[in-house]
């Protein structure tokens, strides 16, 4: 709080007068950048190629916002922005066959993960310095290593934008299993509380 006073030329007090802490201030700066954002919607496209689209829009927009993610991911939603987002994802699935309340357990979780995602490589981006020289060490340990080296040899090479799309589409395709179009939230959470229990 101090420091954003400083930066703005007025007294900590004043600033108070205004926001009401640091969270006030958080929940400002928060959702003014999430009325930025504004999801595309293919409405041709069924459940899990709408939930990749959204998600990895999601994650581009946190990207190219440093701050958000750690925002979107500590407590959401904090306010307006946020539930309009969460509005805007639910209605899209109930067009997909879901009730609002699958709705948005579904749009939460891929959230969840696309923000997760995120979270890690904006954490790489902060400590950019030296990072591809650590990597390539990594690398070259685990082509050396005796008990993986032939196997990480044999894996191919792919950016960050594949690997996150890879996996985000796994995920989303699981959960979709989970809960397809008209499966009730309780059904919901019986399914996945099986699935954890390995039933």
């Amino acid at each position: 709080m101090n420091a954003v006073a400083a930066r703005l030329g007025v007294s900590s007090t004043a600033l108070y007068r205004h926001v009401d802490g640091r969270w006030g201030l958080e929940r400002l700066v928060g959702e003014s950048l999430l009325a930025e954002l504004d999801l595309r919607d293919a409405p041709g496209d069924g459940p899990v190629p709408h939930l990749l689209s959204t998600a990895l829009q999601l994650r581009a927009f946190l990207l190219r916002h440093p701050g958000l993610t750690r925002y979107v991911q500590t407590l959401f939603p904090r306010g307006e922005g946020g539930r309009r987002l969460l509005a805007t994802a639910a209605e899209s699935l109930v067009r997909r066959g879901y009730s609002t309340e699958a709705g948005i357990v579904l749009s939460a979780a891929v959230a969840s993960v696309a923000i997760g995602y995120a979270a890690t490589e904006e954490a790489q981006f902060e400590r950019v310095e030296g990072l591809d020289a650590q990597r390539q060490d990594v690398e070259e340990a685990l082509r050396s290593d005796a008990r993986l080296g032939e196997a990480q040899r044999a894996l191919p090479t792919i950016d960050a934008d594949e690997y996150v799309r890879l996996w985000l589409g796994a995920a989303i395709r699981g959960f979709v299993e989970a809960a397809p179009p008209g499966r009730p939230v309780d059904e919901i959470r019986a399914a996945l509380r099986a699935a954890g229990e390995g039933q």
